[in-house]
């Protein structure tokens, strides 16, 4: 028998480049100030690696259409394989409603087209409606939409860090450069570190592509935290040259990129292109998710932990129809509130869409680690691909300390840290409990469609497993 060939590493970390890296995300990291070295680094060590670990150890050991949502109902029950559920499909559609915002300013900033607010709300529909209809195809989980879309924003980050490089030669930097700057300092950014939280969800689509690997005990690991390392230098370098142009407590988290780029090179046909570029990535942002996200809801409603709609399947495709239509409409109705006459509303709306999403997407991992020390106490017998190196109080520790950070960052996004922060945030903070509301009662409708609640595996239900599918291999 000749030897497993295996997909090469650089396609694995292109792949999780692909997946992970998000233009829209540079201008709220780089907001953060010099600071942001700090935290990249920080977060890389307490989040990343644990985190990405035990991804790996679970997206190996456990092979289902589920995913998270699988690994939390077999370690926590149903109860929080429904929340969890819910908490990684809401933030979809307001992440999808967040970008929509972004196209008339960007047009407007490129070619001096101005928009009313009804027009404005058009293209946004339309931005809403092409990706729902991606959706009902695989085009969304094409190799061309992941490689193109993942080329195209490495390059706009990389153009991004080089003119500011060659921006700070000719006019300085717009920042102060000193040693202490680069260290926290009081409250200052702690509302944009979700970013670079949210910058490093997306792992665990390395954990399909075992069966390709040659050595998935040595490359997994690798890919995670070389990965994670190549996408905050991508991140840093871009947030570099945005920070060139433009003081950190001035960069505006929803054009931030395009407003740094525009003051280094003007209304030139770069900037257009950028512009354009930009925009083209957006589209590869959803169409990327929405396959993952959609096949999750779809899962999960077929389990009574999502509402039936959501498991409505197109029988000639084999597409979840059902919840990309849902994510239309939510998306849509979450676009009128711009309609609503409140200037904390229609100032920063693609933040204020933005953050919910990604406090929501964040929130989804939080179950994740107790789940995870539960799988492993009740579930010791199952063999492991790959396995956490991590012991006792350490293994405890690695657990512990990233859903510390994950709930302080989500906090931290919602709730005014200032006075001044009161205005922006009390639309953010109504929304994320009105939210969390919301997702009790899909919890408890969804729930009426079983016939009994699931508990997690204990290690009797574990071992009946491991035999049943002994058996069926054997078969």
């Amino acid at each position: 028998m000749g030897e497993k060939k295996g997909i090469s590493f650089l396609t694995i970390i292109s792949t999780v480049i692909c997946v992970v890296f998000v233009c829209e995300a540079a201008a709220p990291a780089a907001a953060i100030g010099n600071q942001q070295f700090f935290w990249w680094i920080f977060l890389i060590v307490t989040f990343l690696i644990p985190y990405g670990l035990a991804v790996a150890e679970l997206g190996t050991t456990y092979d289902s259409d589920g995913g998270i949502i699988d690994w939390i109902r077999d370690g926590l029950g149903d109860k929080w394989a429904a929340r969890a559920s819910y908490y990684y499909w809401v933030n979809y559609p307001f992440w999808i409603a967040s970008l929509a915002t972004m196209f008339p300013p960007i047009l407007n900033m490129a070619f001096g087209i101005q928009f009313n607010l009804a027009t404005s709300l058009i293209i946004e529909l339309a931005f809403t409606w092409i990706v729902t209809v991606m959706a009902f195809s695989k085009v969304s989980d094409s190799e061309w939409v992941l490689n193109g879309g993942a080329i195209i924003k490495v390059a706009i980050a990389v153009v991004v860090g080089c003119m500011g490089i060659w921006f700070a030669s000719q006019h300085g930097f717009a920042n102060d450069m000193s040693p202490q700057t680069f260290l926290p300092s009081g409250l200052n950014g702690l509302s944009y570190i979700s970013i670079i939280i949210f910058n490093f969800m997306g792992f665990e689509v390395i954990c399909t592509m075992t069966g390709d690997m040659k050595n998935p005990k040595v490359e997994i690991p690798r890919a995670i935290i070389m990965g994670g390392a190549a996408i905050a230098i991508i991140y840093l370098f871009c947030g570099f040259g945005i920070g060139a142009a433009i003081p950190a407590n001035k960069i505006d988290p929803d054009y931030g990129m395009i407003v740094a780029v525009k003051t280094m090179v003007g209304n030139s046909w770069l900037f257009k292109l950028i512009c354009v570029a930009f925009l083209v990535t957006l589209f590869a942002n959803m169409a990327s998710w929405s396959f993952g996200v959609n096949s999750v809801a779809a899962y999960a409603a077929q389990t009574g932990n999502m509402p039936k709609v959501f498991g409505k399947m197109n029988p000639k495709t084999g597409m979840p129809d059902g919840v990309a239509i849902t994510n239309g409409v939510v998306a849509s109705l979450v676009l009128c509130i711009q309609l609503i006459p409140v200037e904390a509303i229609s100032n920063g709306i693609f933040w204020m869409l933005f953050s919910l999403s990604v406090v929501f997407l964040l929130l989804t991992y939080v179950p994740m680690f107790p789940a995870f020390m539960n799988l492993r106490k009740n579930d010791p017998n199952r063999e492991r691909v790959y396995k956490m190196p991590f012991k006792g109080g350490l293994l405890k520790a690695a657990m512990i300390i990233p859903m510390i950070e994950l709930v302080g960052v989500i906090i931290t996004t919602v709730v005014p840290l200032s006075a001044d922060e009161v205005s922006s945030k009390m639309p953010m903070l109504i929304g994320f409990f009105v939210l969390l509301a919301i997702g009790e009662v899909v919890r408890v409708v969804s729930a009426k469609g079983r016939t009994e609640e699931y508990h997690g595996l204990t290690p009797e239900l574990a071992q009946k497993r491991l035999e049943e599918e002994a058996v069926e291999f054997a078969e």
